[in-house]
């Protein structure tokens, strides 16, 4: 049963997001610290999650939020099991939120990728309200649990389902994100792109991993409007993906576009290896909606600036790695979810 009404809940998280958008000293070191475990969570990565999520958590969008759904206070609260993903920082926090605003309690299997920072998060948490502490707890295996959210690949989705498929459950498999541009964006418009193309190298799957252009698209302008990522190139990791891609294509002597830190290679598919970029080219809007819609079920969100009628997020450009609280994964309610079982 919960022990929380709409307004406490409210004013909790918001000053847990006053606090994320403000790091103490010692969430300071953690941030800096957590390249030590995970060569991919650089400060600046880690640091951009950690705000995204504190500007997430302010009390005119948990309102709006909370104002779609009916939570029963008096409901017994159920035990879900929560399996987070380790792809980038901070990316199962969305699920730990709706478990707990829900009432529910949360058994949570966190990534060995990414356990110190939620579980650092989590204690502020129950700092600022002490009850939550009762509401979570993290597991080394999943047992006695009512319900279930897991996210993970296309091959362990398959063992998700046999596992847990007798209980009420949200199972997410890959998804990446896609880009439809028109050849009339500005610099800017691209530029701010590159955000969505590069930020946390690339590996999150609201990522754009491919880009859909009219045919004849001159990627000039392209190149010549991300020329400020470049420093990318200075992470060992994303440079020896760059540097194994590009040789692969060169001894293949497939036709691909090189930036120097980027590599842009025509291709159907939206997954695209690390340091590359996909593209597909369309002959009109219609046609390339079309295709957008055949493969909705593999697209987490869309990057354009042109209204497209589509059964994914559209978003504008640098904006596919700072989701709302209403912007569900894999376009699954969590909330509606987890308010039924």
């Amino acid at each position: 049963m919960s022990k929380f009404n709409k307004t406490t809940l409210i004013n909790g998280f918001s000053e847990l997001g006053i606090q994320l958008s403000n790091p103490n000293q010692q969430l300071s070191e953690i941030i800096n610290d957590e390249r030590q475990y995970n060569a991919w969570f650089t400060p600046e990565s880690v640091f951009k999650a950690v705000k995204s999520i504190g500007e997430m958590l302010n009390p005119q969008s948990l309102t709006t939020w909370l104002a779609n759904y009916n939570i029963d206070q008096n409901k017994n609260s159920k035990k879900v099991g929560l399996i987070l993903a380790g792809n980038i920082p901070l990316v199962g926090f969305h699920d730990v939120l709706c478990v707990l605003i829900t009432g529910n309690v949360a058994l949570i299997k966190a990534s060995s990728q990414d356990a110190r920072l939620i579980k650092y998060i989590l204690q502020m948490l129950t700092d600022i309200e002490s009850s939550f502490k009762d509401q979570y707890c993290f597991v080394e295996r999943l047992e006695n649990f009512e319900a279930i959210i897991a996210t993970g690949s296309n091959n362990t989705s398959r063992y998700f389902e046999y596992y847990f498929g007798k209980v009420p459950h949200i199972i997410r498999k890959n998804r990446n994100s896609i880009s439809l541009l028109t050849g009339d964006e500005t610099k800017r418009q691209l530029f701010e792109l590159g955000h969505d193309i590069f930020d946390y190298y690339g590996l999150g799957c609201r990522n754009v991993s491919k880009l859909m252009v009219p045919k004849g698209y001159n990627f000039n302008f392209f190149f010549e409007s991300i020329e400020a990522y470049q420093p990318i190139i200075n992470h060992h990791k994303y440079n020896n993906n760059y540097d194994y891609n590009k040789s692969i294509y060169l001894v293949n002597s497939d036709k691909h576009f090189d930036n120097g830190f980027l590599l842009l290679k025509e291709d159907n598919r939206l997954a695209s290896p690390l340091a590359v970029l996909f593209y597909e080219n369309y002959d009109n809007l219609e046609s390339a909606q079309r295709k957008l819609e055949e493969q909705s079920d593999n697209i987490q969100c869309i990057v354009s600036g042109v209204p497209l009628q589509v059964s994914n997020q559209v978003v504008d450009f640098g904006m596919s790695q700072q989701p709302a609280l209403w912007d569900y994964a894999d376009g699954i309610d969590t909330m509606e979810f987890l308010s039924k079982i």
